[in-house]
């Protein structure tokens, strides 16, 4: 059973949740409704981590428990903001709509999460290389072990970022309510799996998808072996930007991530929130 599971624990996973999503939202079921789903993402993946976890000392908890939760409500509040602000900032384009919906359903989805990749990868990377970016972006790093739910952990203020950069074509476009929905609950879903502690067998996967394996290289605590792998789906957007990593990482266990300038980096949360604005790494 433990073997099954490292091998379609990953594909699964993606494609049930997201398959569930697009069920959910053509039944004409309130969009609210995915938050239900996502939670029941969440106890899938705490659960598959407990039965075939990579780093079992991970699954332990580092007195960061309540500190993840809330950064998960905050942070999955303000997609959820950024969606209900969608139809006003239609209302405010002084175009018309361009997105192409005569496509078919799923290509519209397809098509919605490649564009928020590409956005969020790139305010991703250069968060890495302009300083007051990274200071945001650092509490994400600051994390002491990898698990499904901290995948979710991000500074209000980067997290605003990253969504502005992922949705600006999306409202250049006009993409549709639920096609913004669906992409924004995809998000979620993959980082949950980017940051997962089971221990995914994903073969050649690895050279396209950015899961686990592929990005736990990016949190490798010395700055210059972690700055690889940023890409949120797909591994191209590093292959492109000569970032990507694709070597095994097995080695990367408890102890070698975090932030290797800052070991003394904050583990509360409101200090976390306050962190940026006080001291520059």
């Amino acid at each position: 059973m433990i073997s099954l599971i490292r091998i379609f624990y990953a594909p699964f996973f993606f494609i049930g949740f997201i398959s569930a999503a697009v069920w959910l939202v053509g039944s004409d079921l309130p969009v609210l409704t995915l938050l239900a789903l996502l939670l029941g993402a969440v106890i899938i993946s705490l659960l598959a981590e407990r039965i075939a976890p990579y780093e079992p000392i991970w699954n332990r908890d580092h007195n960061d428990r309540t500190r993840d939760v809330i950064h998960a409500l905050v942070n999955e509040a303000s997609i959820v903001g950024m969606l209900l602000l969608l139809p006003l900032m239609a209302l405010l384009t002084p175009w018309t709509s361009v997105w192409p919906q005569s496509w078919p359903f799923w290509a519209q989805l397809a098509l919605a999460i490649l564009l928020l990749d590409i956005g969020i990868t790139l305010v991703h990377y250069v968060s890495h290389r302009i300083n007051w970016l990274w200071r945001f972006h650092a509490v994400h790093h600051s994390v002491e072990r990898m698990y499904g739910f901290n995948g979710l952990l991000k500074h209000p203020v980067h997290q605003t970022l990253e969504i502005s950069g992922g949705a600006i074509p999306w409202i250049i476009l006009g993409i549709p309510f639920e096609i913004a929905a669906l992409a924004g609950f995809a998000a979620s879903i993959q980082l949950l799996l980017q940051h997962s502690n089971v221990d995914m067998r994903i073969g050649p996967l690895k050279f396209v998808w950015a899961v686990a394996p592929v990005h736990r290289h990016h949190h490798i605590a010395s700055a210059s072996k972690g700055d690889v792998n940023f890409g949120l789906f797909l591994t191209l957007w590093d292959v492109l930007l000569g970032t990507a990593n694709f070597a095994k990482s097995d080695s990367v266990k408890s102890g070698s991530i975090g932030i290797e300038d800052a070991p003394d980096y904050p583990t509360a949360y409101l200090p976390q929130l306050i962190q940026p604005f006080r001291n520059r790494l």
